[in-house]
């Protein structure tokens, strides 16, 4: 890409709408937009101030194409760094491509995905983490995957690891001095306050490295599976959490023989709920096929809502069946409670009735305890970047490496190795170290016109 061109393309989502805006960026941009337009106070917009807004009219020669409001940003206190018009016009389809065209003729040429973010990031406006936030926030679908977003776009998570890496550096850059004095066998990095960076170093890593699992069911959703023998009524309890008839509920044992997908958001965590085919013996070929469907979801699963009818309760092992999946959480659940008494059940069993919708606020209240959402209340910082993970993984392998040095006693060009390559993978994270490679695969992720 050249970064010194002007770029354009429409800031708003593609379709007929009341308003449009088209973002223009690059070091001409106001010249250009000055150039087809004309204020309805005969004002010069390169003589404008920052951050102002001016109404008139963009001209193709004598024809008027819209009546607009331009907003100017000039760099480099603007969200690329450089000179930003932003034109708010009519949005009709028809407005906004013969707009576009127009300033294509006169100048311009159309943004690839991310690159007004891409040039954020490369003048300095934010780090690579924090332009990622970017694509995070527009992409969230819930309270939680926005909080995440905003968090990291605001830079909380950058200024941890900044931390880390500046601290690291630090003592790699003694280590590094004393090569310079190897004949003299001196010591410039206290290894005891080494020591001790590694631990808190490896203890943040291993906290921000579990934090992605978390991380990842926010902004996909915590997938949970619904499962129980044929005809507890599961996809009943499906249509009462979803609040519409979403499966087929029938009397039939074995209605179900594939798995129902659906998801919602309670208190701003999303949950998917897969209804699965009941559990149980059987010579249907079809049913056999959804039942080896439903083992694997609950393999998939975060978490696991066990459904059993309630007059089958005293013979529930509930330890028996949490042995069988040792590694999920299990919510028991027993269903069809107005058809008999529970008053004396075990209290780690919920009671309700699907069909009634009676008890389901609090199967609610017990999917957002079990799926941890107290931990994004606060101000930790959750991963929820792959990308990010990756490097976590590799910064810590490189630190596992330097404490086994250190307790080794290796010589000090080996250990400034070690730690060289864990500040690398650290930089990653932040764009202290980047490629071609690498922004093109993040930004090529982007939506056009951000």
């Amino acid at each position: 890409m050249q970064h010194d061109e002007t770029i354009i393309a429409l800031a708003t989502p593609s379709g007929t709408g009341a308003i449009a805006v088209i973002r223009i960026s690059g070091k001409d941009a106001i010249e250009i937009a000055e150039k087809q337009f004309q204020s309805v106070r005969g004002k010069s917009l390169t003589n404008q101030k920052s951050h102002t807004i001016h109404l008139g009219h963009i001209l193709d020669g004598q024809k008027v194409l819209d009546k607009v409001l331009i907003s100017l940003f000039k760099g480099p206190n603007s969200y690329t760094g450089e000179n930003v018009v932003e034109i708010s016009c009519h949005g009709s389809r028809y407005i906004q491509d013969q707009l576009i065209q127009l300033f294509l003729r006169n100048g311009c040429r159309m943004a690839k995905a991310g690159e007004f973010t891409l040039r954020a990031f490369l003048n300095g406006k934010m780090d690579l983490s924090q332009a990622e936030a970017v694509a995070d926030l527009i992409a969230s679908e819930n309270e939680s995957a926005h909080k995440v977003a905003i968090q990291q776009m605001r830079g909380g998570f950058s200024l941890q690891i900044n931390d880390l890496r500046e601290q690291l550096l630090n003592f790699a850059s003694l280590i590094e001095l004393e090569l310079d004095f190897a004949q003299e066998d001196v010591e410039f990095a206290d290894r005891t306050k080494l020591h001790q960076l590694l631990n808190k170093i490896t203890e943040v890593l291993k906290n921000l490295i579990d934090s992605f699992a978390f991380g990842n069911v926010i902004k996909n959703g915590i997938p949970v599976a619904i499962v129980g023998e044929p005809n507890v009524g599961k996809s009943t309890l499906l249509n009462a959490l979803l609040n519409e008839e979403r499966a087929i509920v029938s009397n039939i044992p074995g209605t179900t023989r594939d798995t129902v997908e659906d998801q919602i958001v309670i208190d701003g965590i999303a949950f998917r709920f897969i209804d699965t085919a009941g559990i149980r013996q059987t010579s249907d070929t079809i049913e056999k096929i959804g039942i080896e469907r439903t083992f694997r979801k609950i393999e998939e699963a975060s978490l696991i809502i066990y459904l059993f009818e309630a007059s089958k309760v005293g013979s529930i092992d509930l330890k028996a069946l949490q042995a069988e999946y040792p590694e999920k959480e299990l919510i028991f659940v027993a269903n069809k409670i107005d058809e008999f008494n529970l008053d004396s059940v075990n209290s780690e069993i919920i009671k309700l009735s699907a069909k009634s919708k009676i008890g389901i606020s609090e199967l609610q209240k017990q999917l957002l305890k079990k799926s941890l959402a107290g931990s994004i209340k606060h101000d930790s910082t959750i991963v929820t970047n792959s990308r990010h993970y990756g490097s976590l993984v590799k910064s810590l392998e490189e630190i596992q490496k330097v404490k086994s040095g250190l307790n080794e006693d290796i010589p000090s060009d080996l250990l400034a190795i070690d730690i060289r390559q864990a500040l690398h993978h650290l930089g990653e994270i932040t764009g202290s170290v980047t490629s071609d490679d690498l922004l093109g695969n993040i930004f090529s992720n982007f939506c056009i016109g951000k």
